[in-house]
């Protein structure tokens, strides 16, 4: 009977150990790594990052309540795939180690580096992403590499703290300081190279026929410029116009990232705040109806298997020990009935999460830009629009020269 006791003491020690919530420090601010002189224009390589990847288990994409249960709202993860990599952007940009730093559309490249990464976790309380990087000679800089961050709370102690830095910058800037050291690693003329292959693979795109042989991988299957267009060659020029007004469309298209990033900065800041604290209470909650419960299941049991201490005939204390079980046996069932209610209350924080979540969706309505003329909607066919653009920026360059066949560019 002691042995059963002693057990009894050891499970409700488990209990009340593991229903510690534990609070969360200030997280150290990071800074990222900033220019210290000014590099020269044919080294500052343009960064190109892609909407990041929902995340979204496959297996999971049509259940909603599952995907609830892994705080996971569809729309809002929409936005974040949006909002998410423009954060970064702003973080590569305040540096000046870079060129153009834009957020592209999933089919944009060409471009000195691509940025792409997937949201794995992102709630108020935690952001987890995967990145990987690779440059237009084909090097991998980042390979699907994990950043994780819990949220900085400093950021959430006032709306002006809020915009002042986002919780999740530490996740931000260990990306930007990865990249560098990585960029630090090539030579002045490994990155005038990088250069030279986007404007070479942009030109390949648009007149296939034309632009041959002026690539090729080494060993270790990493591009390497064979030759190049004279510098006065029209084709080369006329090359470099069409690019230009790709840029163009490019610098739209993140202009229209940028203005959406500072559409929902503030209400999405605000969900982040609350998310924040409905996933505390939600904690602590299912915490306490553990331990509630947990004592309450001890004590039932306690007063069930109350030795006898009466001697036979003891009626007095037979009385006694009677009611002691009968007390023990209702206060632990009442404690355990606390610690279902404690369960429900969980349950309620998480529902008024989700319903944060779906009233936040509403501020995220998808945008239109106008482009030289052409409307694109930029949505989840955003690709499928820029796709378009591309084919149409084939066909200026058919009516500029006639027939891609008759282009051929002049090789010094």
């Amino acid at each position: 009977m002691n042995r059963m006791f002693a057990a009894l003491v050891v499970i409700v020690a488990a209990l009340i150990g593991g229903c510690m919530v534990q609070d969360t420090k200030p997280l150290p601010k990071l800074v990222a790594v900033q220019a210290t002189a000014q590099i020269p224009q044919n080294e500052l390589l343009d960064v190109g990052i892609r909407e990041f990847a929902t995340g979204i288990p496959a297996d999971k994409a049509a259940d909603t309540e599952a995907l609830a249960k892994l705080r996971i709202y569809p729309d809002l993860r929409k936005a974040e795939t949006r909002y998410l990599p423009t954060l970064l952007r702003q973080t590569l940009e305040s540096t000046a180690q870079w060129g153009a730093v834009r957020v592209i559309p999933q089919n944009a490249e060409f471009v000195d580096l691509l940025v792409t990464g997937e949201i794995v976790q992102s709630t108020g309380r935690e952001l987890v992403l995967r990145i990987t990087a690779r440059d237009s000679a084909g090097r991998t800089w980042i390979d699907n590499k994990r950043y994780e961050s819990l949220a900085d709370l400093g950021s959430y102690k006032s709306t002006a703290a809020l915009q002042a830095r986002d919780p999740f910058q530490n996740v931000y800037v260990e990306i930007a300081n990865d990249l560098l050291a990585e960029r630090q690693k090539l030579t002045a003329a490994d990155r005038q190279e990088l250069q030279r292959l986007s404007r070479l693979k942009f030109a390949s795109d648009i007149a296939p026929e034309a632009m041959t042989g002026f690539a090729a991988p080494d060993k270790k299957g990493i591009l390497h410029i064979t030759r190049l267009p004279a510098t006065n060659d029209p084709f080369a020029q006329r090359i470099d116009s069409i690019r230009e007004r790709d840029d163009a469309v490019i610098d739209t298209v993140n202009g229209y990232y940028s203005s959406f990033a500072e559409k929902i900065q503030e209400s999405y800041g605000g969900w982040r705040q609350t998310s924040y604290t409905e996933i505390e209470k939600e904690d602590r909650a299912r915490s306490s109806a553990r331990m509630r419960t947990g004592l309450g299941a001890a004590a039932v049991l306690a007063s069930i298997l109350l030795p006898d201490q009466c001697a036979g005939d003891a009626y007095t204390c037979r009385n006694v020990q009677s009611a002691a079980r009968t007390a023990g046996a209702v206060g632990g069932i009442a404690a355990v009935l606390s610690g279902i209610q404690k369960f429900s209350d969980a349950r309620t924080h998480a529902e008024s999460l989700k319903e944060l979540s779906e009233s936040f969706q509403a501020e995220v309505a998808p945008q239109v830009v106008e482009v030289e003329g052409r409307t694109l909607r930029l949505t989840g066919t955003a690709e499928e629009q820029y796709k378009e653009w591309r084919q149409l920026l084939r066909q200026i360059y058919l009516e500029e020269t006639g027939s891609a066949e008759s282009a051929t560019a002049k090789v010094p």
